[in-house]
């Protein structure tokens, strides 16, 4: 692992919400509105992507733990915008504080953890329980 992570690293994205991000798609008895899986998505997207940036060859990264809270409702239509930062490196674990916003207010923070992973092997990993399952 040469990728050099410092607390402090920060990264953000946004998008604009869509009827494909509403509530509905998971439970049709839901609000219409901006959907808290999608929220965590976005904010593993957000952590993903800082890492990325910094990963040797053949590195990639993976979510452990989410502790997630949706604080307001957005609208359908809305832009929301996601800051992750690193606040702790533990060898290749990372831990990311999380924020998230709509036009009008704060809608979501979080804490999530991270691990740098060795895609080979990894894969390997994941194809080895696939075959004992018989999926491949």
């Amino acid at each position: 692992m040469s990728a050099v992570f410092e607390v402090g690293m920060s990264h953000e994205l946004k998008i604009k919400t869509s009827a494909d991000h509403s509530a509905r798609h998971f439970y049709g008895n839901l609000p219409d509105v901006f959907a808290t899986p999608f929220l965590g998505g976005l904010m593993e997207r957000a952590s993903a992507e800082l890492m990325a940036e910094k990963l040797s060859p053949g590195e990639q990264s993976v979510g452990v733990s989410m502790n997630l809270k949706h604080l307001a409702a957005t609208p359908l239509g809305m832009e929301v915008r996601v800051r992750t930062e690193i606040t702790a490196v533990e060898g290749r674990k990372l831990t990311f504080r999380l924020e998230a916003f709509d036009e009008a207010e704060k809608i979501g923070e979080a804490d999530h953890d991270r691990f740098i992973i060795q895609a080979d092997k990894f894969n390997a990993r994941v194809l080895d329980k696939a075959r004992k399952a018989g999926l491949a």
